[in-house]
C-alpha cells in the first residue's frame, strides 16, 4: 500500500501513474465493453442485497419527507422552490423528486425504496469511473465495497436520506466533469460540472465540499497545487458551497419554525467531538459491528482527559501520513478527503441530528468513498507487488469482503422491513434514547396498543424528563384512554417549558371539550389559533365549541373566516349551511350547500340537508321540487334505503313535487326503519309529516 503514489504528469490531466490492474486509459479504451457489464452487474446485485427493504415500512422522518398533501399540485411544487419553510429543510430538488415519486406511486413504499437502492447503485458504477479515471487500483472492489457496505443502509433503505444518495449522483458527476475539464480545459466541461454541482447543492449541501475534495485530488496527483490552475476555477465553486453550507447551519440552527436550538458545547468539547467522530467512523468502516440508527449520546466534557486522546490521535495520524508523503501521497489524500467531507457534520457546528446522537452512519456516506479507495487500492497493489499467486490471493481476500459485506447488508436492510421491529432494534443498541421509545411508542399508539405506547413515552419522559413531544403523545394517550385530567397535566407541563406550541394549545382544548369545560377549551383553541391562523383544524374546532356554548354569530364567523383562507373546505361549508339554515338565511345556506355538493357531489349529508331545504322552506325563491327529488334520491341510494332522516326528505321532496303517493308510502317507510332503531322521538316527527301528505298537502317548516 505504501508504494502507491502518483507521479507529477508533464501535461495538463494526464496522470502517469502507471498501469493498474483497476484498468487505466488504455484499459478505459479496451475494456469499456466489460466495465458496463460490471455496472449492470453491481446495480443488480445492489437491488438485489436490499430486497428485504424493498417494502419496508415508513419510519422516522419519512411521513415528514415524503410530499404532504398541502404540496401534492402543481403550486406545491413551486411553494417547494420559492418558501424556504415549506419543507424541514431546504432541498428543493431531492422534495421535488419525492412530488414527482408520490404522483407516480403514491403511497406504495416500493417505488420509493427502489429509487433509493437504484440511486445508491449508479452512485457505486460512478465512483468506480473516477478511480479509473485517475487510474486507481482496486477500482472495481472500491465501488462493489462502497454498493454492498452495511454502513450504508440507513442511507438507501431510509426513505428520508434520498438526499444522500440523489447528491451523491450529482457530486460523482460534476467530479467526472470537472476531471475532464482538468484534461481538456473545454468550457463545455465545467460548465456540466457546475450545474452537476449546483443540482447536487439542492439535493443536500454536503456536496458544497466537492472544490476542497478535487484540490486533494489534484495535490494527490501533482504533488503541489498551482494557484491559476487548479484553485482559480474552483473559487466560483467554492464560493457556492460556502454559501449552501452557510444556509444549511442557519436552518438547522434556527429551524423552520424559527425554533432556536442552541449547541451548548464550548468550542474545545466539539474539538474533542470531532477527533471522536473521525475515529467512530473508521471503526465502523473496518469493522461494521453492532450498527444502530441512532448511536448513544455521547457525553463530551472537556474536563474528562481520555476525551483529549481522539483529536490527537487524528492530528497525530495526518501528521504520520505527511511525513511518508514523499513515498506516497495517497494514504494523506484519502485521509484528507474523508475528514474534509466529514467535516461539515464532525461537530464543530450545530447539525439537527445532534440532538439524538453525535454520529450517524448517514453522515459518512460520501467521506467513506476516501478510505474505501485506499483500502481496495492497497489491496490492489500488494496484489500487484506478488504476482503470479497475488491475483488469486487478491480475489479471494476481496470476494470474501464482498460476501461478508453483502450478508451484512443484507440482515441490516432487513429491519427496515417494519417499523415496529425497526424501532425495537434500535431500542436493543440504545437503550437510553428517548426518541426511539418516542417513535415505538407512536407506532404502537397506531396500531392500537395505547398501554405499550404510553408505556414507551413514560420511558421517554424517565430519561429526558422534559421531552416535550412525549409528554404531549402521553396526554394523547391518556386523553384517548378517559384519563382527562392526566393528559391535562400532561399538556400544562409541555406549556410551561414552550407556551408557542399551537398543537399542545389544540390537544388541551379537546381535552377540556371533553370534560364539559366549554369556556377553558375556547380559550385553549383560541391561543392556538393565533399560533397558527390558517390551520383548519383548530378554527373549526373552535366554532364547533362556540355552537355547543350557544354562540352561533361567533360560530359562522369562525367558519366564515375559514372558507376565506380555504375555500374548498367540504366540511366548513356543510357547517355554515346548517347554522345558517337555523338562524334563517336559507339563501346563504343553499349556497354553501351547493358549493360543498361541486366539491364532493357523494356526501349524504349535504345532499339530505339541501333536498330538506328546497322541499320544506317556501321562502326561497325560484326553488326547484324537482331537484329536491334528485337529491334525495340521491342520498337515498347511496345509504341503500337504510337511514329514517333521508327515507323522511325524499317522503317531503316527493310532496313538494305533488306525489302524494310516493310520499306517504316513503314516509311510512321511514317510520319503520325509526320504530325498528328505538327512534321513537323521529318516528313520532316523521308521523306529523305523514299526517299533512295523506292530507295532499306538503309540509312546510313551521
Amino acid at each position: 500500500m505504501g508504494r502507491w503514489k502518483a507521479k507529477v504528469s508533464p501535461a495538463p490531466g494526464r496522470i502517469a501513474n502507471g498501469s493498474s490492474p483497476a484498468g487505466g486509459p488504455t484499459q478505459e479504451r479496451s475494456g469499456g465493453r466489460w466495465f458496463w457489464l460490471f455496472a449492470v452487474a453491481l446495480v443488480a446485485a445492489t437491488i438485489f442485497i436490499y430486497c428485504p427493504a424493498w417494502q419496508g415500512e415508513p419510519i422516522i422522518d419519512d411521513d415528514i419527507y415524503i410530499t404532504p398533501p398541502h404540496l401534492r399540485s402543481a403550486r406545491g411544487l413551486w411553494r417547494i422552490w420559492s418558501e424556504l419553510g415549506s419543507r424541514p429543510q431546504y432541498n428543493p430538488l431531492c422534495h421535488s423528486v419525492f412530488w414527482l415519486q408520490y404522483r407516480l406511486w403514491g403511497d406504495s413504499m416500493f417505488g420509493y425504496h427502489l429509487v433509493n437502492i437504484v440511486l445508491h447503485g449508479i452512485a457505486a458504477v460512478m465512483f468506480a469511473m473516477i478511480l479509473r479515471r485517475l487510474e486507481i487500483p482496486g477500482a472495481y472492489l472500491a465501488a462493489a465495497i462502497f454498493a454492498l457496505h452495511p454502513v450504508h443502509v440507513e442511507s438507501v433503505a431510509w426513505i428520508t436520506e434520498l438526499k444522500n444518495a440523489l447528491s451523491a449522483v450529482f457530486y460523482l458527476g460534476a467530479m467526472l466533469a470537472y476531471l475532464r475539464f482538468d484534461q481538456t480545459r473545454r468550457k463545455t466541461a465545467y460548465a456540466i460540472a457546475g450545474v452537476l454541482f449546483v443540482l447536487g447543492m439542492l439535493s443536500k449541501t454536503v456536496t458544497g465540499t466537492l472544490p476542497a475534495a478535487l484540490l486533494v485530488i489534484f495535490w494527490w496527483k501533482r504533488g503541489r497545487l498551482s494557484w491559476k490552475r487548479d484553485v482559480l476555477p474552483l473559487a466560483p465553486l467554492f464560493v457556492l458551497g460556502l454559501a449552501g453550507g452557510l444556509l444549511t447551519a442557519w436552518i438547522e440552527r434556527i429551524g423552520i419554525e424559527g425554533a432556536q436550538r442552541e449547541y451548548g458545547l464550548t468550542l474545545i468539547e466539539r474539538c474533542l467531538v470531532a477527533g471522536r467522530a473521525v475515529w467512530f467512523y473508521l471503526g465502523k468502516l473496518f469493522c461494521p459491528a453492532e450498527l444502530s440508527f441512532i448511536y448513544p449520546r455521547w457525553k463530551v466534557s472537556q474536563a474528562v482527559w481520555w476525551q483529549y486522546l481522539f483529536p490527537i490521535g487524528a492530528v497525530l495520524l495526518l501528521v504520520a501520513l505527511w511525513s511518508i508523503r514523499n513515498r506516497s501521497r495517497a494514504p494523506l489524500a484519502a485521509m484528507l478527503f474523508f475528514i474534509g467531507t466529514l467535516f461539515p457534520a464532525a461537530g464543530f457546528v450545530y447539525f439537527g441530528w445532534f440532538q439524538f446522537s453525535y454520529v450517524a452512519d448517514h453522515l459518512q456516506y460520501l467521506p467513506s468513498l476516501g478510505v474505501i479507495s485506499l483500502f481496495a487500492a492497497g489491496l490492489a497493489t500488494l496484489a500487484r507487488r506478488f504476482e503470479p499467486w497475488g491475483r488469486t490471493a487478491f480475489c479471494s481476500v476481496a470476494a470474501a469482503i464482498l460476501i461478508s459485506l453483502a450478508i451484512l447488508t443484507w440482515l441490516q436492510s432487513g429491519i427496515y422491513a417494519n417499523a415496529v421491529g425497526f424501532y425495537r432494534a434500535a431500542l436493543a443498541r440504545n437503550q437510553e434514547c428517548p426518541k426511539i421509545h418516542l417513535n415505538l411508542g407512536a407506532v404502537l399508539a397506531e396500531q392500537g396498543e395505547l398501554d405499550e405506547a404510553a408505556s414507551h413515552y413514560r420511558q421517554a419522559l424517565r430519561i429526558d424528563p422534559n421531552y416535550l413531544e412525549a409528554h404531549n403523545n402521553l396526554g394523547i394517550v391518556l386523553m384517548n384512554q378517559g384519563e382527562l385530567d392526566a393528559a391535562i397535566d400532561h399538556y400544562r407541563q409541555v406549556l410551561r417549558i414552550d407556551p408557542n406550541l399551537a398543537e399542545v394549545h389544540y390537544n388541551l382544548g379537546v381535552a377540556f371539550g371533553r370534560q364539559g369545560k366549554l369556556g377553558e377549551a375556547v380559550r385553549s383553541y383560541g391561543r392556538a389559533l393565533a399560533l397558527r391562523p390558517r390551520d383548519s383544524i383548530v378554527r373549526s374546532s373552535l366554532a364547533f365549541a362556540l355552537v355547543k356554548q350557544g354562540k352561533l354569530d361567533e360560530a359562522i364567523e369562525q367558519y366564515r373566516q375559514l372558507l376565506r383562507v380555504w375555500p374548498d373546505h367540504v366540511g366548513a361549508h356543510v357547517k355554515l349551511g346548517e347554522l345558517l339554515t337555523g338562524a334563517g338565511s336559507f339563501e346563504e345556506a343553499v349556497g354553501h350547500y351547493e358549493r360543498a355538493l361541486q366539491l364532493r357531489p357523494d356526501v349524504v349529508a349535504v345532499l339530505n340537508n339541501l333536498a330538506w331545504l328546497l322541499a320544506t322552506e317556501p321562502s326561497l325563491a325560484g326553488r326547484d321540487p324537482a331537484q329536491a327529488v334528485r337529491l334525495a334520491e340521491k342520498a337515498c341510494e347511496l345509504t341503500r334505503r337504510s337511514r329514517p332522516d333521508c327515507l323522511d326528505t325524499l317522503a317531503a321532496a316527493y310532496a313538494a313535487a305533488g306525489r302524494f303517493g310516493e310520499a306517504v308510502a316513503t314516509a311510512k317507510e321511514a317510520i319503520g326503519l325509526a320504530e325498528a332503531a328505538g327512534r321513537d322521538d323521529l318516528a313520532g316527527q316523521m308521523r306529523k309529516h305523514l299526517a299533512v301528505y295523506e292530507a295532499g298537502r306538503p309540509w312546510r317548516e313551521p
